[in-house]
């Protein structure tokens, strides 16, 4: 079995998953997320494919449970190192009139966002710093982005500031910790991703392909993983071929 590991906070249904599903072809992968019910059924579905796969219940948001979190993968996965990690995490989202939105709003978009990425970065760029420069590809610190990473739509002003926020810091990243081997990318997931829950949910008149698979972003952020060093990307956006942008 692989001494190194991939990580992912954040997972569930759709991208976290899916992810899960590939990073596992290769190395054992972490899973975190605040409910185990999020991890459960993956963390079953990758050993029955002959994978391994470690589910720990965790808050990014909240420093010292993380802390904890990978205290338990030294115990779990005791000499390996981390080869890639994966920053998930679905939160700050909220649809407000400008007017309405509080201090209390903001905070919440913030913690969901950036406040818990900062956690999680300043928790795996140490340990990807020492997998340099041993191993198999070049140490990776991914990041999911979304639409509002880009374009602050009208009423979401809190969740369109997060991730602003979370967009720049993984550019600074970048420009930090890529000359020290370590690969840092922004993904803007830009669409709707084809999820269940999200099967009723019309987009783009119905078309084929009209929603982003999640294979799909698994399969981009596996090769953004696998980049030669002389051909870094630092930011990519991801949409259905119909979408308009």
């Amino acid at each position: 079995m692989s001494k190194f590991y991939a990580l992912i906070a954040g997972t569930g249904a759709g991208t976290g998953r899916a992810t899960a599903l590939r990073f596992a072809q290769a190395y054992p992968v972490v899973l975190f997320a605040r409910n185990p019910s999020s991890y459960e059924d993956i963390v079953k579905e990758i050993e029955h494919k002959g994978g391994q796969a470690v589910g720990i219940t965790t808050d990014v948001a909240d420093a010292q449970s993380l802390r904890r979190a990978f205290q338990t993968i030294d115990q779990k996965l005791p000499g390996s190192k981390l080869a890639a990690a994966l920053y998930n995490v679905n939160g700050g989202f909220a649809k407000k009139p400008f007017l309405e939105l509080t201090a209390q709003d903001f905070d919440a978009a913030f913690d969901g966002t950036i406040k818990a990425f900062v956690n999680f970065s300043q928790e795996t760029l140490p340990l990807l710093l020492t997998s340099f420069p041993d191993a198999p590809h070049p140490p990776t610190l991914l990041i999911t982005g979304a639409t509002a990473s880009l374009k602050g739509s009208a009423q979401f002003g809190a969740f369109a500031a997060g991730k602003f926020a979370l967009r720049g810091l993984g550019q600074s990243l970048a420009r930090e910790f890529a000359p020290q081997g370590v690969h840092v990318a922004h993904a803007i997931v830009d669409g709707v991703i084809d999820i269940p829950r999200l099967d009723h949910f019309t987009v783009n008149n119905g078309v084929e392909d009209g929603k982003i698979r999640p294979e799909a972003i698994a399969e981009t952020y596996w090769q953004l993983h696998v980049q030669h060093r002389s051909a870094f990307t630092q930011e990519l956006d991801i949409r259905p071929y119909v979408e308009k942008f």
